[in-house]
C-alpha cells in the first residue's frame, strides 16, 4: 500500500523515471546523492576507498563516515544506476524502504496477534507514512530504522516474556551495523518499551530486576557483536563530529511546547520546518485517538498505564527540552531536521492504538461524547495555535477535525454487524488520512530538476574521464564551477572539496586559514592561489567554457574566479570544459626542512600564512613574504562618504534612492598574480564585480577569503567595484596583494628537488621512492594526519608526526629510500576480534540452549 501511494505521488510529481523532475532536494541533492555515487565507484572499481578516500576533502578516513551514511545493505541496489540515472535508483530504493517499513510493522502486529487481516494494512500503512517518514524521506540513510525497529521490539517482547535473547541480540546488532546513530535512538526506546512491557506483568520485584539485567546484558552483547563497526566509528567520531558535543546544558524550552499541537494536523510541514521547528509526529486521527483510548478504555494493569504515561511525557518533553533532546541525539543538537527520534514516538502511538483498537473494540456512547467534546476543544486550540505557526492553515485544522469526527463515529459501530465493511472503512480512513498528510506535506517542498542534476553530472564525468585518460597518476583537480561540495565523490576524482557530518575540524580550520570557504562539516577549494595549487598537488584545473552555458541553459554554475589559470595551457577539452595543466605542482609527498615541525603562525592573514608555510618548508622562513601589499592607484567614491583607507571603513549611502559604490582602480606593473582579500562580512553588504564582470564566488564563508583579480595583466587597468547592497557597507579585510613570483619560484624549485616518485597507489596505500638531498630532513606530505596511517621507509616502520596540525610527515635522512604508506582504520582489528569472539560465544550459548 505505501509503495503504491508514494509511487503514485512520485509519478504525479514527474520525478525521474516518471518525468523531468528528480527526487533530489536539500541534503539528498547536496550531499547524499554524491555519497551514493561514491559507494558505487568504491564497490565496482576500488573497494579500498571504503576505508580511506582522497575524494573526501584533502583525504580522510571513510569507515566511520560510511557507518553513518552507507552501511545499509540495501545500497547495493543502486549499483546498476550510474551517472544521471542514479536518481531513478534512489526513487526505487526509497519506495523499497517504504514497503519494508510497512511489511515489518505488519509482521510484528501479526506475530503478536494484535491485529489481523485488513487492519494490518491500516496500521502498517500509518506506520510507513508517519509524519517523520514523510518529512525525512530525503534522509535515506535514516530510513532503515523504520523496518528494523519492529524486529528489535519483537526481541524486546521475547525477553520480557522470558522466551529468549537471540532475536533481540541479532536484530539490535544489525541495527547498530546499519546506522549507529539511529540505533542509539532505537536502543533508548527499546529500554523504555521494555520497562513498560515488564510493568504489564505482576512479577516480583526481584524477578523483574533479574529480567532487566538480562535485557541490559543482551544489549551489551549486541554492541559487542557489532564492535567491528562500532569501535572504529567511535574513534572516527572522536576525531570529527564528537568534537562538537555540547558540554553546557540549557534548561529552557527550545520553543513553546503548545506549538507541538500544530503537528497533529495533516500537512503540518514546510521548508521552514527543516532547519528548526517542532517534531513531525503525524500518524492519523484514528491512531492518535486509539493511543489516548489506551489510558481509559484498554484493560491493562494500572502500573502499565502509569509507566506508559510517564514514557509518553518523557518523550514529549524530549522534543523541546535541551537536556533530554541531547540525550536522544548523542550529545549534539541536530543541524537541521530537529527531533530526529520522533519516529519512535510515532511507533509508540501506533502501537498503543493497535493494542487498543482490536477488532472487538467498540466505543461506548459516554466515551464517544467525551471524545467529541475533546475534539471541539482541540479544534479551538488548533485555530489559536495556527495563528502562531507558519505551516498550517485553517483548512488543515478543519480537515483534522473531520478525520477525528469520522474516526469517533466509526469506533461507535459494532464490527459484528459487518466485519468486512467495518474493516474496509477502518483501513480506508487511515490510508486516506496519512496519504493526505503525505500529499500536502511534500507539496511544500521544491525539487532539483532532472536536467539540472543530469546535465551537470554528465559534463563533469566527461571532463574527469578526459583528465584520467591523459594522466593516471596521483594528483588533485581544481575547477571554477560546482553543483555540490561533494562533486569529487560524484565523479570519482581528488580535489579539496567536501561536505559531510564527519568532516575533521582541523581540515576545515586549515583550509579556512588558507583563504578558502570552510565551516563545520565542509571545505571548498574555490579560492586557491598559485602557492596553494603547488603545495596541495593541484595538477589540473577544469574551466567552464561559455561561462558554464550550453546554449541558453546554465549547466555549470560558476563559483570561482581564477585569472591565474587562464594563461595556463589547455591540454584537453570537452563541449563544456577546458582542461588546464599545471606541471609545476609539488607531488603528494616531498622532502622538506624540518623547521616546519615547530611552525607556529601568529597571523590571521591567509596570504601571509600561505607564504610562511611554503617558505618554512623550503628552509627560507626568514625571507620576506611572497605576497606584498599594494596600494590602489585611485578610488572612486560614488554616493558614499570619502575615506583615506578602504579596509575597516564603513561606507554610508548618501542618497538612499540612488546606487552607491566604491570603485578600486589599479594597474599591474608586471605580469605577476594579484590577489584581493575579502572579510566574511563583505559578502552580505557588497555586490562585487571585476572589470564590470560579476565576481564568481562560492557564497558561504565565515573567514577571510582570497580572490585572484589579475594575472598577466601588465599595464592593464583593473577595476574592482563594490556596490552597496544596503545603506551601509563595512569593508572588512579588503586589501590588495601582489605575488612575488620570483621568490615563490625559488622556494618551489628547492621543494621540487626531492619529490616522492609514486610507483603504485590505491586509496589506502601509496608507495614509491625518493632521493633526499642535503638539508632536507623531513618527508612532508599533503595527506591529512590520521593515526591509521602506517609509514615504512626502506621496510622499517617510522612514526608519523602531525605537521601544521593537519598533515602527516615523517623524519628521513639524505639518500635514496623506498617509502610506503598504508592506512588501516584505528580499532578495526580490535573490533573484528571482539565481534568474532562474541559471535563464537553466542553460537556456543545457542547450542547449549542458553539463548533459547
Amino acid at each position: 500500500m505505501p509503495v503504491l501511494i508514494m509511487g503514485g505521488y512520485f509519478a504525479f510529481r514527474g520525478m525521474a523515471p516518471f518525468g523531468s523532475s528528480s527526487i533530489l532536494t536539500v541534503d539528498l541533492g547536496q550531499q547524499y546523492v554524491d555519497f551514493f555515487a561514491y559507494f558505487r565507484h568504491s564497490v565496482l572499481s576500488h573497494p579500498s576507498s571504503l576505508l580511506y578516500s582522497f575524494s573526501k576533502g584533502l583525504g580522510g578516513e571513510m569507515f566511520g563516515t560510511n557507518a553513518y551514511y552507507l552501511f545499509s545493505p540495501l545500497n547495493f541496489l543502486l549499483l546498476p544506476f550510474s551517472g544521471a540515472s542514479l536518481t531513478t535508483g534512489i526513487v526505487l530504493l526509497l519506495l523499497l524502504k517504504y514497503g519494508l517499513a510497512s511489511l515489518s510493522f505488519a509482521w510484528l502486529l501479526q506475530r503478536e496477534k494484535v491485529q489481523v487481516k485488513g487492519r494490518l494494512v491500516a496500521f502498517s500503512t500509518a506506520y510507513a507514512l508517519m509524519g517523520w517518514m514523510i518529512a525525512n524521506q530525503l534522509n535515506l540513510l535514516w530510513l532503515d530504522a523504520l523496518f528494523l525497529l519492529p524486529i528489535v521490539i519483537a526481541g524486546v517482547l521475547q525477553i520480557s516474556r522470558k522466551q529468549g535473547f537471540k532475536l533481540f541480540i541479532y536484530s539490535m546488532a544489525l541495527t547498530i551495523m546499519d546506522n549507529y546513530y539511529m540505533a542509539w535512538m532505537i536502543a533508548l526506546f527499546a529500554f523504555l518499551f521494555f520497562i513498560w512491557q515488564i510493568s504489564r506483568y505482576s512479577n516480583p520485584l526481584k524477578q523483574q530486576l533479574k529480567i532487566l539485567g538480562q535485557f541490559v546484558l543482551a544489549g551489551i552483547s549486541a554492541a559487542m557483536l557489532a564492535a567491528w563497526a562500532l569501535l572504529p566509528t567511535i574513534y572516527a567520531l572522536l576525531q570529527s563530529k564528537g568534537t562538537y558535543t555540547e558540554t553546557q546544558l540549557k534548561f529552557h524550552f527550545e520553543y513553546a511546547p503548545w506549538k507541538m499541537l500544530a503537528k497533529l494536523v495533516p500537512g503540518a510541514f514546510d521548508f521552514s520546518q527543516m532547519p528548526s521547528g517542532q517534531p513531525n509526529i503525524y500518524v492519523g486521527a484514528l491512531c492518535l485517538l486509539g493511543a489516548l483510548l489506551y489510558f481509559c478504555c484498554y484493560h491493562d494493569r494500572w502500573q502499565a498505564k502509569v509507566s506508559a504515561g510517564l514514557i509518553s511525557i518523557f518523550m514529549i518533553i524530549s522534543f523541546c527540552w535541551p537536556p533530554f533532546d541531547l540525550l536522544w541525539h548523542l550529545g549534539q543538537y541536530p543541524v537541521w531536521y530537529p527531533s530526529r527520534f520522533s519516529f519512535v514516538w510515532c511507533f509508540w502511538v501506533i502501537w498503543l492504538a493497535a493494542t487498543t483498537l482490536t477488532p472487538e473494540f467498540q466505543l461506548k456512547i459516554r466515551t464517544a461524547i467525551a471524545a467529541l467534546a475533546l475534539t471541539i476543544i482541540f479544534t479551538v486550540a488548533l485555530l489559536i495555535v495556527q495563528q502562531h505557526v507558519s505551516y498550517i492553515q485553517p483548512a488543515q485544522v478543519f480537515m483534522a477535525t473531520g478525520f477525528s469526527l469520522v474516526a469517533i463515529c466509526l469506533l461507535t459501530i459494532s464490527r459484528r454487524q459487518s466485519p468486512r465493511l467495518i474493516d474496509c472503512l477502518f483501513c480506508f480512513l487511515i490510508v486516506v488520512d496519512v496519504t493526505t498528510n503525505a500529499y500536502v506535506s511534500l507539496n511544500q517542498i521544491s525539487y532539483v530538476s532532472q536536467a539540472e542534476y543530469g546535465n551537470y553530472t554528465t559534463a563533469l564525468n566527461q571532463a574527469i574521464k578526459k583528465v584520467k585518460h591523459k594522466n593516471r597518476g596521483f594528483y588533485r583537480v581544481g575547477k571554477n564551477f560546482m553543483r555540490t561540495k561533494d562533486d569529487p565523490f560524484q565523479s570519482d576524482f581528488y580535489s579539496a572539496d567536501h561536505f559531510g557530518s564527519t568532516m575533521e575540524p582541523n581540515i576545515s580550520h586549515f583550509m579556512g586559514a588558507l583563504g578558502n570557504p570552510a565551516g563545520d562539516g565542509y571545505v571548498t577549494y574555490t579560492n586557491g592561489t598559485k602557492v596553494t595549487d603547488a603545495l596541495l598537488n593541484f595538477r589540473y584545473y577544469l574551466a567552464a567554457r561559455n561561462n558554464g552555458y550550453s546554449g541558453d541553459n546554465l549547466v555549470l554554475p560558476l563559483t570561482s574566479t581564477r585569472p591565474d589559470w587562464q594563461h595556463t595551457k589547455t591540454v584537453a577539452q570537452t563541449k563544456l570544459v577546458n582542461i588546464k595543466e599545471n606541471k609545476e605542482q609539488l607531488p603528494v609527498a616531498f622532502a622538506a626542512n624540518r623547521d616546519i615541525i615547530n611552525f607556529r603562525s601568529l597571523t590571521l592573514d591567509p596570504l601571509a600564512y600561505q607564504s610562511q608555510i611554503f617558505q618554512t618548508l623550503a628552509g627560507r622562513g626568514n625571507q620576506p613574504t611572497f605576497f606584498q601589499v599594494q596600494n590602489f592607484d585611485h578610488v572612486d567614491f560614488n554616493n558614499v562618504n570619502d575615506a583615506h583607507q578602504i579596509t575597516g571603513t564603513t561606507f554610508r549611502r548618501k542618497n538612499r534612492k540612488q546606487r552607491a559604490s566604491v570603485v578600486l582602480h589599479f594597474k599591474p606593473v608586471d605580469n605577476d598574480a594579484y590577489y584581493l582579500t575579502l572579510g566574511p562580512s563583505v559578502k552580505s553588504v557588497a555586490k562585487i564585480s571585476i572589470n564590470d564582470h560579476p565576481l564568481h564566488q562560492y557564497p558561504t564563508y565565515r573567514n577571510t577569503i582570497v580572490v585572484n583579480v589579475a594575472d598577466h595583466a601588465k599595464n592593464k587597468n583593473i577595476t574592482v567595484r563594490l556596490q552597496l547592497k544596503k545603506q551601509t557597507m563595512w569593508l572588512q579585510n579588503v586589501s590588495l596583494y601582489k605575488l612575488n613570483e620570483t621568490s615563490f619560484n625559488k622556494c618551489k624549485r628547492i621543494l621540487q628537488r626531492s619529490p616522492l616518485h609514486v610507483t603504485s597507489w590505491h586509496e589506502n596505500r601509496l608507495s614509491g621512492w625518493i632521493n633526499v638531498k642535503h638539508n632536507q630532513q623531513l618527508l612532508m606530505t599533503t595527506i591529512p594526519y590520521n593515526s591509521g596511517w602506517h609509514v615504512k621507509i626502506d621496510g622499517q616502520a617510522v612514526t608519523g608526526q602531525k605537521v601544521l596540525n593537519t598533515f602527516l610527515a615523517v623524519p628521513i635522512t639524505p639518500g635514496k629510500h623506498q617509502v610506503s604508506f598504508t592506512f588501516w582504520p584505528p580499532l578495526l582489528t580490535l573490533g573484528l576480534t571482539v565481534s568474532a569472539l562474541t559471535l563464537a560465544a553466542l553460537i556456543v550459548a545457542d547450542k547449549k540452549k542458553i539463548l533459547k
